[in-house]
């Protein structure tokens, strides 16, 4: 019984009244060992841990980026014959530039098609190796396998690929604004040129069809920039995201267990965050904590070395933050107030290391550190140092 009462103690979440208010009592926790306090009651109410949903995936898959697929082919210009008046002239001037704009189109859509070829390319190569890696995690692995690493190390090389890619996207951009940007001076132009006097029908024709076809080749790269926007703020976004991902993947390779998608990438991403709540781990000593009553999310306790807590810690945010996107967390250091004035200060500082340690895990998961206020207590109900997690 000794020994079992030394097991860590964990305390993940069901919410069981589904029908009422998140934010108020309905925060239960289940069991995976003994009550902090060692009750009876809550002894008895042992229930396991629901597992990520990572874990049940036994043929991951991956989202692949989204890219436009338009050809963008300008129309071809209607040649003209020479009127031999001034205006006709300018006409010849005008199409000559409309033609060599239309060209550079051409090109311009060449190397959009390439470079989303190349990006495909490069993230079926980062999908696939990101998908060996977790594979090998589900099937079980040690920590830190040197084989992961490696393969890491090639995903992230993969993503790098990927972030040229968009460096391409962006600078092909910038010469399709410049393209843009003749188009609109030479509809300009023609437009003044009807103006000009001594122009003959036949000019004011070839005018006319001009006007019709730089109109049409201003629309085509009005849309191939709104495409290439699209893309590049897509890619952007995706590439975010698998980076957010890598850092939790990486978790998971040091201590060869899966945990999933980073957090960083849930849909309490779009909850702003709020600065005054970001932790400071030098000034934690300082900051003391009331429970008020509250239910803790989880709580670890730390009465052996190594305490396998990641997985456990993992799942209980997961779900807390399906129940509530925008989500904040006091994460507290509980120390055992007993013994020796000296023992409690040596079991306060321990306390204090133990919450960083988790601390670092959950940013590590790619929950931001402006959503967790960190803050120490000491307490007379437990016989050793934990780290509770309060959902706020």
């Amino acid at each position: 019984m000794a020994s079992r009462k030394s097991l860590v103690l964990v305390l993940s979440t069901l919410f069981v009244l589904g029908g009422c208010s998140y934010a108020s009592d309905v925060l239960w926790p289940s069991l995976t060992g003994e009550s902090p306090s060692g009750g009876k009651q809550a002894q008895a109410a042992k229930q396991p841990i629901p597992a990520a949903g990572a874990e049940g995936n036994q043929a991951p898959t991956f989202t692949p980026p989204q890219l436009g697929s338009t050809q963008f082919t300008p129309p071809a210009v209607t040649p003209g014959a020479p009127t031999g008046t001034f205006v006709g002239a300018k006409v010849v001037e005008i199409r000559g530039e409309l033609s060599r704009l239309e060209q550079v189109i051409t090109q311009r859509n060449t190397q959009l098609q390439q470079i989303r070829n190349t990006t495909t390319e490069d993230a079926q190569r980062y999908h696939g190796t990101v998908a060996a890696v977790t594979t090998r995690l589900q099937l079980g692995t040690t920590p830190g396998n040197p084989v992961l690493v490696s393969q890491w190390n090639q995903a992230q090389a993969d993503l790098d690929r990927l972030s040229t890619d968009i460096a391409a996207m962006n600078s092909l951009g910038n010469e399709v604004a410049a393209d843009s940007g003749l188009a609109a001076y030479l509809l300009q132009s023609i437009r003044a040129t009807y103006g000009l006097s001594g122009a003959i029908d036949e000019d004011h024709r070839q005018l006319a069809i001009l006007e019709d076809e730089t109109n049409r080749t201003v629309v085509l790269i009005d849309r191939l920039l709104n495409e290439l926007s699209q893309d590049i703020s897509r890619q952007t976004a995706y590439v975010g995201n698998e980076r957010s991902n890598l850092t939790t993947l990486a978790l998971a390779i040091k201590n060869g267990e899966l945990y999933g998608d980073s957090l960083a990438n849930r849909a309490y991403q779009s909850a702003a965050p709020q600065a005054s709540l970001a932790p400071s781990l030098g000034s934690s000593a300082g900051r003391s904590f009331a429970a008020d009553n509250r239910q803790p999310l989880v709580v670890i306790r730390f009465d052996r070395p190594d305490v396998p807590y990641q997985q456990a810690l993992y799942s209980a945010v997961s779900q807390a933050l399906e129940r509530r996107p925008e989500a904040q967390f006091d994460l507290v250091a509980v120390a055992a107030n007993q013994g020796m004035a000296g023992q409690a200060a040596l079991n306060q500082n321990q306390s204090r290391k133990n919450a960083e340690k988790v601390l670092r895990t959950l940013t590590d998961m790619g929950l931001p550190a402006a959503r967790i206020s960190l803050s120490s207590t000491t307490s007379t109900q437990v016989s050793t140092n934990e780290v509770h997690l309060y959902v706020r």
